[in-house]
């Protein structure tokens, strides 16, 4: 059976948690920020846990993640 290839678009945008669950970036936070108040820029800063729906699609992508 030959290695499988990670997605690298994926591998960029996701990545495990030390308890195993797949983070990702919160979005909105790349541009358009002056009318935006520093509370709401400072938690899209933070990371978010992956829904666990799209948390198998991820997998796949990742396979040695």
């Amino acid at each position: 059976m030959p290695k499988l290839k990670t997605r690298k678009a994926a591998a960029k945008r996701f990545r495990k948690s030390g308890t195993g669950k797949l983070m990702r970036r919160k979005a909105f936070k790349n541009h358009l920020l002056q009318h935006k108040t520093a509370k709401r820029k400072r938690t899209l800063s933070g990371m978010a846990v992956v829904n666990e729906r799209d948390a198998e699609n991820v997998q796949l992508m990742m396979p040695y993640l």
